[in-house]
């Protein structure tokens, strides 16, 4: 099982959105996913067909991480209801903030962690979606995961929280959990015609890069259509769907390449 954390600094950068166009992707080669949901807004819940409130949540299993009740709070998707595989979610909610503290125990951080352990033999690959702060949920996330992709859009301030987020990842990596490493920059809610969007780009490409990962993703109307309907890209009608299903698969294909993850096409 492989654990990849999608995070930003930044609020509004489509964080949620690349998630689950991710776990759309990883539904669609046949990867058994979990998504995870730490930020306590829990759209990625949302976006995944699942109702949350019926069922324990993130916030039970940090209070009180036993083994036994990990699977009693991950539900499948709404996806799978008309299409195979398995894609299930950890159900996010608005009281995980309560453990959203700056400073942690070392206990603390590696709660999640310990929280996956009781699945990891469950899945191929897990998503987290991180709340967009350094506090307390995002240590926790990036603890417990192998990589962590910077979702960014080509603006000023996105760029500088690029920087930070890169700092502490290796802040973490170095003090907690060495085998942590950066997958790199997504670059989202790009517009090719906007000569602000290819300045900050190629600025980003200056500062990090190979890590800004391609293909950058366009701001289309599909994307977001799909998330509103709760459905995965991958079936969504229309050329436009069909184009940002095909940039996912290849940042999919990056991700696989990066931790070493066997797919069913290569078993």
């Amino acid at each position: 099982m492989r654990v990849i954390s999608l995070s930003s600094l930044k609020g509004g950068v489509g964080k949620t959105t690349v998630t689950l166009g991710l776990a759309s992707a990883a539904f669609a080669r046949g990867l058994k996913t979990l998504v995870v949901d730490m930020d306590p807004q829990s759209d990625a819940s949302t976006g995944m067909d699942v109702i949350v409130g019926r069922h324990l949540n993130i916030s039970h299993l940090l209070a009180s991480p036993r083994s036994s009740q990990v699977k009693n709070a991950i539900v499948p998707s709404g996806w799978t209801r008309s299409h195979k595989g398995t894609v299930d979610v950890l159900l996010g909610s608005p009281s995980a903030m309560a453990f959203d503290s700056p400073s942690l125990t070392k206990r603390e951080i590696w709660r999640l962690e310990e929280i996956l352990a009781a699945v990891e033999d469950d899945y191929d690959i897990v998503l987290i979606d991180c709340p967009p702060s350094l506090n307390g949920l995002t240590r926790m996330a990036w603890t417990a995961s192998d990589r962590v992709a910077v979702v960014t859009e080509p603006g000023l301030f996105s760029v500088a929280a690029t920087q930070r987020a890169f700092r502490a990842v290796d802040e973490l990596r170095r003090g907690v959990s060495p085998r942590l490493q950066p997958l790199g920059v997504i670059v989202n809610r790009v517009r090719p015609q906007s000569i602000e969007h290819q300045y900050r780009i190629d600025e980003l490409k200056q500062m990090f890069g190979a890590l800004v990962l391609q293909p950058e993703l366009p701001e289309r109307a599909a994307l977001q259509q799909a998330q509103g309907a709760a459905s995965p890209l991958h079936v969504w009608p229309g050329e436009s769907a069909e184009e940002m299903a095909m940039n996912f698969d290849l940042i999919l294909d990056r991700v696989i390449r990066s931790v070493q993850l066997a797919t069913p096409e290569s078993a």
